[in-house]
């Protein structure tokens, strides 16, 4: 049976050449061909490690495109490498239509550790680095974006988006409306000599929108939502307020459920505490 070749998701740096592994170097030197999102932006890395490995464009608009052809080329028994402008492909840019295809065709695929945008300013940010969800950049459709942060404003999680300069605060003003007040660190330029922190909250932001240098790459790390700490008491005056006004013991349970999020077993055995009758 005749050999295929390996797929390589090669890391490539996100500001600064020297974020790059030795293997990743060894790897583009050693691969038949390399898929560039961008080739003109790519060639700049290349030359600096002194790699002619030869290159072609691989984007979202002529990916299905090339996906068959770089699959012909690893059946024969090439290896060849994907890299996106910046960072880890497969993380907010094309790349994930090959690596399907190759796990359809049984084609090894070997993923490098290496740089992403957001693991820094994770890290960097102060917040919680436990528990986090990327949610990358936002959808383009009203609707779409609307249904994602209906399911996403009570995650005790740290949020991590990534956002485009000209959007910034028409973004930071949609996070305020539905998520609310909250803990944010804005990172500007990560690697790159303008490297830039702003470790603040969304109303401040929204205020001093000049406070931010809006030019070049930005990650947004988001504290999680902050489940208020509600005690018996609060929960029993809820609950003698709804059967006072006609609601069984079994529907005020629910309502107050729902209301604070709290459990309904913790609930139901406050209700059985009440003298209601």
């Amino acid at each position: 049976m005749k050999k295929t070749g390996i797929l390589f998701i090669v890391p490539t740096p996100i500001g600064n050449l020297a974020d790059i592994t030795f293997r990743a170097v060894d790897v583009l030197k050693k691969v038949t061909v390399i898929g560039a999102e961008d080739t003109r932006n790519s060639k700049k890395l290349l030359n600096h490690y002194n790699i002619d490995t030869p290159m072609i464009s691989y984007h979202k608009f002529n990916e299905r495109k090339r996906v068959d052809q770089l699959i012909c080329k690893l059946q024969n028994g090439e290896d060849i490498a994907i890299i996106s402008d910046a960072g880890t492909p497969g993380i907010s840019d094309p790349s994930g239509i090959i690596i399907k295809e190759a796990i359809n065709y049984d084609i090894r695929i070997e993923v490098l550790p290496g740089a992403t945008a957001f693991i820094p300013a994770l890290v960097a940010s102060g917040l919680n680095c436990e528990r986090f969800q990327f949610i990358g950049f936002l959808p383009e459709k009203n609707k779409t974006r609307d249904i994602l942060f209906e399911n996403i404003k009570n995650y005790e999680n740290t949020l991590i988006f990534y956002e485009a300069p000209h959007k910034l605060q028409k973004f930071f003003q949609y996070l305020f409306d539905h998520l609310g007040d909250r803990k944010i660190t804005v990172v500007r330029e990560i690697s790159k000599i303008y490297e830039t922190y702003y470790r603040t909250t969304l109303k401040k932001i929204i205020d001093v929108p000049e406070q931010i240098t809006a030019k070049g790459e930005f990650v947004i790390i988001v504290e999680g939502f902050k489940r208020k700490i509600i005690s018996d008491s609060e929960l029993k005056d809820k609950l003698i307020k709804l059967i006072k006004n006609g609601e069984t013991k079994k529907t005020a349970v629910q309502h107050v459920s729902e209301e604070t999020g709290e459990q309904k077993n913790r609930i139901y055995q406050l209700v059985l505490e009440l003298d209601t009758d």
